[in-house]
């Protein structure tokens, strides 16, 4: 049976990302193919976030192995039946000045687990695998020797990531692919220039970024994935416009370094579709919860039993819960935010019926601030109680910036409930690990 989505998953791994990704690979093939995992900078600079994947694949592969010494299944059917491709994208925004979340994830993305834990990391060898062989070498791969030489849960591409996205796009007919990002969206926008009606043949963009009515996490108004690539942002966002330079980002002052930085040029002034995205901002992730207790409560026992997943994650979220336990008073908890986004692309459990809701407005004309001394990647929406342009009337008089408009401003879905808050932990749990879902 053909997968229910065809999925490219954009990524900065980063905590809640590798739960994100263990949520999707863990489905079942008729539920999601994982075609593509994007890399790029974010919680960490893209060497760091490359690592984290492929470590990722490397524990999967311990985890497989203490599992069968069990005679339990595998799981991860959707890995097994379809191993994505991984490809190396942006290291830097397109002109805003390198931010990463560091100061939250540590400085390897994952709380340090490579220094804690080097027996679940593999050996540095594995970074061949992502560059072409020197011309007539016969070089294959197989020094990647901690990996099954190389690994059979993923493939490596030596293409750049946005390239890559492109050619599965080009590849694959029209409206089959879904693109989910959950990091900066430097990639997207680098495929989005190069080839816009290509990149216009994904079926949906699902987004997590973006706080909108409620405040942002790494300024008072920005949360992180828009703040760290702003422009990168508004440009992807533009794209669902009926017409995109009316909420293109502005160009940049002249630069005083020589030579100036490039400047990616605007959209064709005709596009044959709008681009269809759906946003998952702070204010539907950011109260969905993983709490600490429930963690362990499913991971610490496979732990002991020898688990090298529930071992290897469990490390890397106990640093988390540490963490977040050293800002508040209260029980520690995980906001999901990445995993929300790939619950959303997969079928919910029967017992979990009302469905996902979007904002009585949506499609929202949302827009991404690219040049406020203070509101860098804040998500800007017109709350006034205005009269939007009548049935057969595109323009309203005055509105100089198009927010009353038909034609112009970007139109945005804007996620603001799922189906369960208070389930989805269990969901991911189940799913990830096995444990039994409340």
């Amino acid at each position: 049976m053909a997968p229910l989505r065809r999925v490219i998953i954009d990524t900065d791994p980063g905590v809640d990302d590798v739960l994100a990704l263990l949520l999707a690979l863990s489905a079942e093939p008729e539920e999601l193919e994982v075609m593509l995992l994007s890399v790029t900078f974010g919680n960490v600079e893209v060497q760091s976030c490359l690592r984290n994947i492929v470590s990722m694949f490397h524990v999967l592969e311990k985890e497989f192995a203490w599992r069968k010494q069990r005679g339990q299944a595998d799981g991860f059917d959707a890995l097994r039946a379809h191993p994505p491709i991984v490809a190396v994208g942006a290291e830097k925004p397109l002109e805003d000045q390198l931010m990463m979340a560091d100061y939250f994830h540590g400085a390897d993305g994952l709380g340090g687990v490579h220094s804690s834990h080097p027996h679940l990391t593999p050996q540095e060898t594995w970074r061949t695998l992502f560059h072409p062989p020197p011309a007539g070498s016969t070089f294959t791969g197989s020094s990647a020797q901690d990996l099954s030489a190389p690994s059979v849960l993923f493939k490596p591409s030596h293409l750049q990531a946005h390239k890559e996205i492109l050619r599965l796009l080009n590849d694959n007919e029209p409206d089959t692919i879904t693109i989910v990002a959950i990091g900066p969206l430097t990639n997207l926008a680098l495929a989005a220039v190069e080839d816009p009606e290509t990149f216009l043949r994904a079926k949906e963009v699902v987004v997590m970024g973006g706080a909108v009515e409620t405040m942002g996490n790494v300024t008072p108004v920005a949360e992180f994935n828009a703040y760290a690539d702003a422009v990168a942002a508004a440009r992807v966002f533009a794209l669902t416009s009926m017409n995109p330079l009316s909420t293109f980002p502005p160009a940049p002052p002249p630069s005083t370094h020589s030579p100036a930085p490039p400047y990616l040029p605007q959209y064709p002034s005709t596009l044959s579709k709008q681009l269809n995205l759906t946003l998952f901002p702070l204010d539907v992730t950011t109260t969905h919860w993983l709490r600490r207790a429930d963690f362990e409560a499913a991971t610490l026992p496979l732990a002991s039993q020898g688990s090298p997943l529930a071992e290897w994650v469990g490390a890397f979220v106990g640093m988390t819960f540490e963490k977040i336990g050293t800002l508040s008073a209260t029980e520690p908890h995980l906001s999901l935010h990445d995993p929300l986004c790939i619950w959303y692309l997969l079928p919910p459990p029967s017992s979990l019926s009302p469905p996902w809701s979007a904002s009585p407005g949506s499609p929202e004309d949302i827009r991404i601030e690219t040049a406020g001394q203070w509101t860098r990647g804040m998500c800007i929406s017109d709350r006034r109680p205005r009269r939007r342009a009548a049935e057969g009337q595109f323009e309203v008089p005055g509105d100089t910036d198009g927010w009353l408009s038909a034609r112009r401003g970007n139109r945005v879905t804007r996620i603001v409930a799922s189906p369960s808050e208070e389930g989805f932990a269990g969901v991911l749990l189940e799913r990830i690990f096995g444990a039994p879902a409340d």
